[in-house]
């Protein structure tokens, strides 16, 4: 539970929770409220999953076990790769905009739409991750250690130091619309959820480790479950305190939201220590996702289903070097793709239409393959209405004006498309073979 809880605190609420204000005004609590609603849908399938098939890789194994379309494997394989690097590019501008401001530099020059200075702070970012990812993995655990401890802490901080300022607000006002209208509508909330639902990402990733615990048709429903609850109230009690300390308007407009309450609520508390936070729990989801996604880099290497030299490791560190240098140079071109908002928003589409995926392959195993003895059930409306929310969700996408995200995900998966075309459907058929 304690592994899931880590695994969705960080960049999300740290650093998207003043962009979600934006959207949402005071009724930031409703977005959070929406997002949890579908990956909990989508988490009760996960679990099931990971009860029926505990020895599954994840949800390229489900697809290939519900639709026996190796090729839709392969694809989905590679999507949740792509959107692990774009959630690291993501966070490694959140980093940037937060260690700015201590630095006392202004913004200057623009490339893209992004300062410059944001970009050469955040290429540093990276280039600091994967001389850490490259160092190996007992470093990486223990800075992965110390950021969990950090990022917890900091968001019990921002509940306990402004909980006082509970009630006097108006926790449903929202931004005016262009008609001069306002209020909470299906569509804002579709909007909103899209920011928050980056929060939550990362319960998905229990699925991997279904194999190393005891008992996982009991252990990984309940931890998996039993996470995303505490995580979905920790993120609803800091919105509601976010917007109560602060105006919504301020909450928009500041560099680093939490660290903007912290100030307001506790003056006493160093400001510098409260950005630490900020940082090393944003760090702390990239270098959880800079390890997995250089792992399934070397893993589908030497499964033959990506070119061979992925999965070398360096003699000395026993790292796999050029899988970590490879995503190194994804992640910084992703600098130039777009702004945080973009990024975020084209991570969160290309889970979701993982997660729409996934839920359909539930669904169709549970009419074709029954009930399992022993295993933890859940009833087929769950994995239908999963799939529905999670379409909603992207349909939401539509109607916003910036479409830069929808932009960089379907550029994405279009280069999935020609690498797939490129690497001939042998790959896929390897997929079949060792899953």
């Amino acid at each position: 539970m304690l592994y899931g809880v880590g695994s969705m605190l960080g960049a999300g609420i740290y650093g998207l929770i003043g962009k979600a204000a934006g959207v949402m005004g005071s009724a930031l609590w409703a977005a959070f409220l929406l997002a949890m609603l579908a990956a909990l849908l989508t988490g009760l399938s996960y679990a099931s999953i990971a009860s029926r098939y505990p020895k599954a890789a994840g949800a390229a194994y489900v697809t290939l076990r519900a639709y026996r379309w190796p090729s839709l494997a392969y694809v989905v394989g590679l999507t949740v790769l792509l959107s692990g690097l774009v959630s690291i590019a993501t966070q490694a501008k959140v980093v940037a905009e937060n260690v700015a401001p201590l630095l006392g530099v202004a913004e200057g020059p623009s490339i893209a739409g992004t300062p410059l200075i944001i970009l050469l702070l955040a290429i540093g970012f990276l280039l600091l991750l994967a001389a850490i990812v490259f160092r190996g993995i007992t470093e990486s655990l223990w800075a992965n250690a110390l950021c969990t401890f950090l990022e917890a802490g900091g968001l019990l901080l921002v509940i306990i130091v402004g909980i006082t300022f509970w009630g006097d607000t108006n926790l449903i006002e929202t931004p005016t619309r262009a008609d001069g209208t306002s209020g909470i509508t299906a569509i804002l909330l579709l909007q909103g959820s899209l920011l928050t639902f980056f929060s939550f990402i990362g319960f998905e990733d229990m699925l991997n480790v279904a194999e190393e615990v005891e008992n996982p048709q009991r252990s990984i429903p309940f931890a998996l479950i039993g996470a995303m609850l505490i995580a979905s109230a920790i993120y609803v009690a800091v919105s509601i305190t976010a917007v109560s300390v602060l105006p919504w308007q301020e909450l928009v407009d500041a560099p680093s939201p939490l660290q903007a309450v912290v100030a307001r609520a506790a003056p006493w508390f160093p400001e510098i220590g409260f950005t630490f936070i900020t940082i090393a729990a944003v760090a702390n989801t990239a270098l959880v996702n800079y390890v997995m996604g250089s792992r399934m880099l070397y893993g589908m290497s030497r499964q033959g289903m990506l070119p061979e030299a992925l999965g070398s490791v360096h003699g000395r560190r026993r790292t796999p070097h050029v899988a970590i240098a490879l995503m190194l140079a994804v992640v910084i071109a992703l600098q130039f793709a777009g702004d945080i908002t973009q990024l975020a928003s084209a991570t969160v589409l290309l889970l979701l239409l993982v997660f729409t995926v996934v839920n359909i392959g539930l669904a169709i195993l549970k009419r074709r393959d029954g009930r399992i003895e022993g295993s933890f059930d859940v009833p087929l409306a769950v994995p239908v209405l999963g799939a529905l929310v999670c379409l909603c969700m992207m349909a939401g996408q539509a109607t916003q004006e910036d479409m830069m995200g929808p932009l960089i995900a379907l550029g994405l998966v279009a280069t999935i498309g020609l690498l797939y075309i490129v690497s001939g459907k042998r790959n896929a058929e390897l997929v079949e073979a060792t899953s």
